[in-house]
């Protein structure tokens, strides 16, 4: 007899710890009777500014709007080239295709599946504007050695921060270390909306006041054009259900990694590759995501008993169709192409029981004995 399902990720249990809350801040709403980009959508922008510690935060309608704005306030074009990670998912490379631009990807470290500094160097060339690493899974990229990479070649560090809200790097939040930082609040992210919602941040006052105005049709007064623009505004629903949930991020984040250190202990003698938290950085865990040659055979196993995985990401971006114009081939980026042949998420929400944690945990040790 197979015991209840265990899901990946399950929205309506958070949902019913904090409804009383989430519905009277829906109900303002409906009562006020203003539904995009209100003073919901202002008090939120200015919460989340400080949760980052940064001075603007701009909310925007998706992760990718974020990301595609930030590119084009950072004055990236046509033919410009900005370097970033082939193992990740391909909003982050569609941002810079928006305008034009060029994704010019290098490897990622094989423990961190985060950018990998050293490999940067040989990437620049005279059309580089920007490095555009990737928070994966909930910890943040070495920041430091792109800083420097950044200043000595006057480009801009623009962070990738859809999967790292309250992560931190040497005591600095995700969002702040760069000089603009993008975040998705896709429903099943840390920091997750009731629908598609995302969000810039930035101290630097001339970058925010340009995304401020992009979001809005680029309308300098009602009416009146002096770019192109777009509709990329939040509803004023989306900035009433975050800052509710934002009053509740920090104690998820912690039940995240005791849920970590839970699947770290029980899994510590199988035959699996178990993610770590690097010196400096706190990780969120976003996800859990172990590593195995046999990551179908284990993903089989865990799918009999009723257990729901993850796949992030099986298909590295550099051999995706849609990029079969940059001219990359198999072999060209060996620790992200590994990882997508390896990679399992298994289940991981605040919400998690312990008794689905040792079920998920029971499986693998068994399965990995035959592997």
């Amino acid at each position: 007899m197979i015991s209840d399902p265990v899901p990946l990720i399950d929205l309506t249990r958070q949902y019913a710890s904090i409804k009383n809350e989430i519905d009277a801040a829906i109900q303002q709403i409906l009562d006020r009777g203003t539904f995009a980009a209100g003073e919901a959508v202002a008090a939120f922008e200015n919460e989340f500014a400080r949760y980052c510690g940064v001075r603007h935060c701009v909310c925007v309608n998706s992760g990718t709007s974020a990301l595609h704005l930030a590119i084009i306030a950072s004055g990236i074009q046509t033919g410009d080239e900005v370097i970033t990670v082939p193992f990740t998912f391909i909003a982050t490379a569609w941002a810079i295709s928006y305008v034009g631009a060029t994704p010019v990807f290098v490897d990622i470290e094989p423990d961190t599946c985060t950018i990998d500094p050293e490999r940067i160097a040989s990437a620049i060339g005279p059309r580089t504007r920007a490095i555009l690493p990737v928070h994966l899974y909930g910890q943040m990229a070495n920041l430091e050695p792109l800083r420097d990479i950044c200043t000595k070649h006057g480009l801009l560090l623009i962070e990738d921060a859809a999967q790292a809200h309250g992560a931190e790097y040497k005591g600095h939040r995700a969002g702040a270390y760069g000089d603009i930082g993008c975040f998705s609040f896709y429903p099943t992210k840390n920091l997750g909306a009731f629908g598609e919602a995302g969000a810039i941040t930035t101290s630097n006052d001339a970058l925010a006041k340009r995304i401020r105005h992009l979001r809005d049709h680029a309308q300098v007064e009602k009416y009146r054009h002096e770019e192109l623009g777009y509709n990329y505004r939040m509803d004023e629903m989306q900035g009433a259900i975050l800052a509710v949930k934002l009053r509740h991020l920090d104690a998820w984040n912690t039940a995240r990694t005791i849920i970590a250190k839970d699947y770290l202990n029980q899994l510590s003698k199988t035959r699996v590759t178990l993610p770590s938290e690097s010196p400096g950085r706190r990780h969120v865990w976003h996800q859990f995501v172990i590593r195995s040659s046999q990551r179908d055979r284990l993903r089989d196993e865990l799918s009999k008993a009723a257990i729901s995985t993850g796949l992030h990401y099986p298909i590295p971006l550099h051999l995706q169709p849609a990029y079969k114009h940059l001219g990359y081939r198999t072999g060209d980026f060996p620790a992200a192409e590994q990882s997508s042949k390896e990679c399992l998420s298994l289940p991981m929400f605040p919400e998690l029981k312990e008794s689905e944690i040792s079920r998920v945990c029971d499986v693998l040790v068994a399965a990995s004995r035959n592997i």
